[in-house]
């Protein structure tokens, strides 16, 4: 929610207007250490509330959780706006490699994430994870650094990559690097 609102540029409740019930987690790319907060009709919350506190759900001085929350809620804009930029830099990256082995439909790109397209059948979304994940001493010795870089397979041709408050621009180019270094590899 609150990256489609940042996105389009608009208030959250203009997006959730439109929902009979909303689920906000202030972990992901808001940054506090747990929590999530759920909205809709009062009959809905009372249910939901009744099955946590069935569940065994509940805390206990939950102050600190709460301010983290609020305080990542206060940020929200300006960080999830440096995560949607990085990510459009890295799907940048990718189009200017232009390598047969990957691309990005930057149109698409609109968030935090990306989605690659991988090309051809080798390597597949899980070897090209595994490849970027793993470190060689290849890697240190013609780069000079070590980097792994953690994306997710997401179907049989693509893979997709995810931004959030502790990926920095430098964490962007590296993993833009380690991906020119492995479709170079995987060419050779």
């Amino acid at each position: 929610l609150m990256n489609a609102a940042v996105a389009q540029g608009v208030e959250p409740a203009r997006i959730a207007q439109h929902c009979d019930s909303v689920a906000l987690c202030f972990s992901k790319g808001l940054g506090a250490p747990a929590g999530a907060v759920l909205a809709g009709r009062r009959e809905f919350v009372a249910e939901a509330w009744r099955m946590r506190k069935m569940l065994g759900g509940g805390m206990r001085q939950a102050g600190v959780l709460a301010a983290a929350a609020l305080l990542g809620l206060e940020h929200a804009e300006v960080t999830l706006r440096r995560d949607h930029d990085n990510a459009r830099r890295f799907a940048e990256g990718i189009q200017e490699l232009n390598s047969p082995l990957c691309s990005v439909n930057l149109a698409a790109v609109e968030t935090n994430m990306v989605m690659v397209s991988i090309r051809g059948g080798w390597p597949s979304p899980p070897e090209l994870c595994e490849r970027l994940r793993a470190v060689s001493e290849e890697e240190v010795a013609e780069t000079g650094q070590a980097v792994s870089v953690l994306v997710f397979p997401w179907s049989a041709h693509a893979v997709r990559a995810v931004w959030h408050r502790d990926v920095s621009a430098q964490d962007t180019e590296l993993a833009m690097n380690k991906l020119g270094f492995v479709a170079r590899k995987c060419q050779e």
